[in-house]
């Protein structure tokens, strides 16, 4: 029980670890940085950036670095840049940029910016800001970039977000303090200008002097007459006022009637638009709130999934460790039993060499005993060995043979008697001519016959290692090399193999010559191919 308590125990610390070890290779990435994960990350890109959120980092095979999100700024004093009409104007003014969140100019910023400090940054934004802000007011009037603001900021914008999105970054704001020239162009326009404004002033209020007095006159000439005119129209007036005094009364009566009529039915009409306002107010109010519950739920539903897509990340890396961690050890289990095995087989063979030492040296011992017996005449034993392995040497013969049809067979005693019955002369007789075919058996078994058979002489055939060989004759025979013996002229069919002309089945006989060594079929003597 204490070692099945005690596995268990370490099962769970080495959970508990590569737990701890999967944990702190997660990084996660805060909203104002973003990670640059490097080194093997799929695919031709050569990083993956990460804004909010975070990132599993596999180790030995990928790193990480981090980019700073916060805004950077840098003064640009620019003096002596030439305008379009050729004027040279001084525009000091202050840049503020930063890292983009764009994922393409993201990887920009990975692979050009990342491990360099924030004043190196500064210093290269610097210097692009300062050559696209010249091209930029090289393409614009004094007037222009006096006047029109807008438009050079636009102008700036383009030359230099363009060039600086190639690095990773981006421009936040543009402040141009002041603009100057060197010739006092600019200074010249206000002045210009401001003397303009003063003149027509001064013309606005002369014209307005002369219209105020010519229409004092015809004023006062006005009044005079209307004067005249209400006097007479008084006494008219009086009169009349009376007559139309009590008219209006009426008409205002009635009018007064179909005023609080008209005024209580817009009194209910706009109670009833104010009900019906009111209504659709209540009725958006409670959508708005019955969409703002949709988005909360939503939001809730993807950062579970969000949590559980994690979760399920981080079991499936503990899972891959564990079934590294298992292949490895089965693998050394395997190792070990392969190098047990390897270790038993040499073992054997150790033994079995030993084995066969002892045997060889035992075999040693007694052809010494057998040379000393055979009154140290080697070819005694040699007889004596032979007689000892005819049997298995008969028997291997008899085996390599038996599947093979013979074109020549030659018979030493047929076992027939003869005329005068003499069954045995004729064995002798036979035997007498059968020495060289048993001779040459021997040969190719690589023994050799004891003396009480003789020697045979084979003439021509027999040429020792410092004879020359005759050469056959080679040609051609209607489009097929051929080789003809040097003794009898018997025709042999050439073959190229590995470069060299031989004759199938009958070349390299010889095991004692070297070179292409051949036995002719038809006259048995030897020739060789060159």
């Amino acid at each position: 029980m204490e070692g099945i308590f005690g596995l268990i125990v370490a099962a769970v610390l080495i959970l508990i670890a590569v737990f701890a070890f999967v944990a702190n290779q997660y990084k996660r990435c805060p909203s104002n940085k973003i990670i640059v994960v490097y080194g093997k990350t799929g695919g031709e890109r050569t990083a993956k950036c990460i804004h909010g959120g975070g990132t599993f980092i596999i180790p030995l095979i990928q790193d990480y670095g981090v980019l700073s999100l916060e805004p950077m700024t840098t003064d640009i004093d620019l003096k002596g840049a030439l305008s379009k009409g050729n004027i040279r104007v001084a525009v000091p003014s202050t840049f503020t940029f930063g890292i983009s969140t764009e994922p393409t100019i993201m990887i920009n910023a990975a692979e050009r910016l990342l491990g360099l400090s924030r004043s190196e940054v500064i210093t290269q934004a610097s210097d692009i800001i300062l050559g696209q802000l010249r091209l930029a007011i090289a393409t614009l009037s004094i007037e222009e970039i006096n006047q029109d603001r807008e438009k050079f900021l636009e102008q700036i914008n383009a030359n230099v977000n363009t060039e600086l999105k190639k690095i990773g970054l981006e421009i936040i704001n543009v402040n141009i303090k002041d603009i100057t020239d060197e010739s006092g162009y600019i200074d010249a326009i206000g002045r210009k200008a401001a003397a303009e404004a003063i003149n027509k002033a001064k013309v606005e209020v002369a014209q307005q002097e002369k219209l105020g007095a010519v229409g004092e006159a015809e004023a006062n000439k006005e009044k005079e007459v209307q004067v005249a005119q209400q006097s007479a129209m008084t006494e008219i007036g009086k009169t009349n006022a009376s007559k139309e005094q009590r008219i209006k009364t009426a008409d205002l009566e009635a009018q007064a009637v179909e005023g609080e009529n008209i005024a209580k039915a817009n009194i209910a009409e706009y109670n009833a638009t104010l009900s019906v306002k009111q209504a659709d107010a209540f009725r958006e109010g409670e959508v708005a709130k019955a969409n703002a519950q949709r988005d909360v739920l939503l939001a809730q539903k993807e950062q579970e999934e969000a949590k559980l897509k994690k979760e399920e990340l981080a079991r499936q890396e503990v899972e891959k460790l564990k079934i590294q961690v298992q292949a490895d050890a089965e693998a050394e289990r395997l190792r070990r039993v392969a190098q047990g095995q390897a270790d038993a087989i040499k073992a054997k063979y150790f033994a079995e060499a030993e084995g066969v030492k002892a045997v060889l040296e035992a075999k040693a011992r007694g052809y010494e005993e057998l040379v000393k017996i055979s009154n140290n005449r080697p070819e005694i034993a040699t007889s004596f060995l032979m007689i000892e392995k005819v049997q298995d040497i008969v028997a291997k013969q008899v085996e390599a043979i038996k599947n093979i049809k013979f074109d020549k067979i030659t018979v030493w005693d047929g076992g027939a008697g003869s005329s005068n019955g003499s069954t045995t002369a004729n064995f002798m007789k036979d035997l007498i001519k059968a020495l060289p075919a048993m001779h040459d058996l021997a040969n190719q078994a690589g023994i050799e016959l004891p003396q009480i058979l003789g020697k045979v002489d084979v003439g021509e055939n027999a040429v020792s290692n410092n004879e020359t060989v005759k050469i056959a004759n080679i040609t051609d025979v209607n489009g097929s090399p051929t080789a003809y013996c040097p003794h009898c002229a018997a025709k042999y069919k050439l073959k190229e193999e590995n470069g060299k002309m031989v004759i199938p089945g009958i070349t390299d006989v010889d095991p004692v010559m070297s070179g292409q060594q051949i036995y002719c079929i038809k006259c048995g003597k030897k020739f060789s191919l060159e």
